[in-house]
C-alpha cells in the first residue's frame, strides 16, 4: 500500500512520467533537459486543467513567459522509474507575475528526487511587451494560488 508521498504543499496537481530510454543521458540516469521539459509540460497540463488554452492566450493577447527557472536535483532517476510530477501555483501578485513550484517523487522510493521554481511575467503575445495580467488571468491563476 502506497503512503502519503511527502508532498511540499497541499493539493497538488499531479500527473505520472515514467521515464523511458529517450530520457537517459550519457550518463546512465535522467537529461537534465528531459527534466525541464517535464516542467514544461507539466505547467502547461495544469493550465488547461484549470481551464485556459493557448487558444485563450492569443484571444487575449497575453503570455506567461518564463522570467527565471530555479531546479534542484536530488536524486537519480533511472529508466523506467515512475515519477509523480507535482505543481502548485504559488504566488499571482495580480500585476505581472506568478509563480510556480514544482516537485518530483519517485514512486518506487517515495522520495523527493526534483524541485523547481519557475517565475513567470505576463506579456503581451503581440509585442513581447510586460502586460497587466487580464481579468481571466488573475481569477483562474489567482484562485490557483496555494497561499
Amino acid at each position: 500500500m502506497q503512503t502519503s508521498l511527502p508532498w511540499l504543499y497541499p493539493k497538488p496537481y499531479v500527473v505520472d512520467w515514467t521515464i523511458s530510454a529517450a530520457h537517459i543521458d550519457h550518463y546512465g540516469h535522467v537529461n537534465n533537459q528531459a527534466y525541464l521539459a517535464q516542467v514544461e509540460a507539466l505547467a502547461w497540463s495544469h493550465t488547461n486543467a484549470l481551464g485556459l488554452s493557448f487558444t485563450d492566450y492569443q484571444r487575449l493577447d497575453r503570455a506567461m513567459v518564463i522570467r527565471r527557472h530555479e531546479l534542484d536535483y536530488h536524486l537519480a532517476c533511472h529508466e523506467g522509474d515512475t515519477l509523480k510530477c507535482a505543481t502548485w501555483i504559488t504566488s499571482c501578485d495580480q500585476r505581472l507575475t506568478l509563480t510556480r513550484e514544482f516537485q518530483f517523487v519517485c514512486q518506487r522510493r517515495q522520495k523527493s528526487v526534483f524541485t523547481a521554481t519557475t517565475r513567470f511575467i505576463c506579456t503581451a503575445l503581440s509585442t513581447g511587451a510586460p502586460k497587466r495580467l487580464p481579468p481571466e488571468f488573475i481569477d483562474i491563476y489567482g484562485s490557483a494560488c496555494v497561499f
